[in-house]
């Protein structure tokens, strides 16, 4: 299959997202305590209500989706993925792609609702990224090797967004990149090729 290197990609940012939904372990923004405190405990308690609660498949799904778009920049992840290739694309493309993205990412993440009951974490505080700030966490899982866990956050109190992971030193999102660009020169450069095999794993994915 063309997109297996993609596949792992997104399969790294759902567990680290499925972590994040099993023990709340968020990333504050670079800006005062009890701002930033405010934040994860608000995405936090609505994430950790969703996993735990006894709705349906289906009903933890749907509710997913608005908790991520709200405090996960997904468009500019996206964008940042598709690296130089974004100015390649038209803007039908463009939109297209973002879509498709936006729902393989949330049909990976939703796939593991069910498997982190028990998570605990270590938080290991922040420190400055450029315009980011970083917060080192490590996540525990029974039977599991602890994993280090740093979320990226952008924006300032009231629009923060998390903007990438970076488990065990791999940037989640430097790793979809990466996936990205190899299968576009595989494939002559073309978008629609990209968009045809997402469109695939959406596809199979049910």
């Amino acid at each position: 299959m063309p997109m297996t290197t993609t596949r792992r990609s997104f399969l790294m940012l759902s567990n680290a997202a499925a972590f994040l939904l099993a023990t709340s372990a968020l990333v504050p923004v670079r800006a005062q305590g009890t701002q930033a405190a405010g934040f994860v405990r608000s995405f936090a308690d609505e994430l950790v209500s969703i996993v735990n609660g006894s709705q349906p498949y289906a009903t933890k799904k749907a509710a997913l989706g608005p908790v991520i778009d709200r405090n996960v920049d997904v468009p500019r992840i996206a964008r940042f993925c598709l690296g130089r290739f974004w100015n390649t694309a038209t803007p039908e493309q463009q939109a297209q792609y973002t879509t498709i993205f936006h729902r393989v990412l949330l049909n990976t993440i939703a796939g593991h609702l069910g498997e982190y009951a028990g998570v605990s974490y270590v938080l290991h505080g922040e420190s400055p990224q450029g315009d980011n700030t970083l917060v080192g966490t490590s996540i525990a899982r029974a039977n599991q090797p602890t994993v280090n866990v740093q979320w990226v956050v952008e924006g300032a109190a009231g629009s923060m967004k998390v903007v990438d992971v970076v488990a065990e030193g791999t940037s989640l999102r430097l790793t979809q990149r990466s996936d990205y660009a190899s299968f576009l020169s595989r494939h002559g450069d073309s978008i629609p090729e990209l968009l045809s095999a997402l469109q695939r794993q959406l596809d199979n994915a049910g």
